[in-house]
């Protein structure tokens, strides 16, 4: 996915009403997971995301620095996330629970 052309979220964006649901990218730009759910909001916050699954069902939250992740919204507003973390290395941190 060529990610030149999408503008990055400001941290004012960074909250559960606009990333809850966006796909999040890994670093070999195969899809890794979803955002789940968000603790907090802003640069500071924690992003819950599930990991493998089919429409959440099996998947793995794990919980992650929204500063690990890079949030943006592509040309038709779709907001999605990229890390540098493989799908592998996020079913290897341990699982979030509320």
């Amino acid at each position: 996915m060529d990610h030149s052309n999408h503008i990055r979220l400001g941290d004012d964006e960074l909250k559960q009403a606009n990333l809850k649901g966006a796909s999040i990218y890994g670093a070999d730009d195969h899809k890794v997971g979803t955002v789940d759910h968000v603790h907090g909001a802003g640069s500071g916050s924690n992003v819950v995301i599930d990991v493998d699954g089919f429409l959440g069902i099996g998947a793995k939250p794990v919980l992650v620095p929204v500063a690990n992740l890079d949030f943006m919204r592509d040309e038709s507003g779709e907001v999605h996330g990229v890390t540098s973390w493989t799908k592998d290395q996020l079913k290897a941190m341990p699982e979030h629970h509320d």
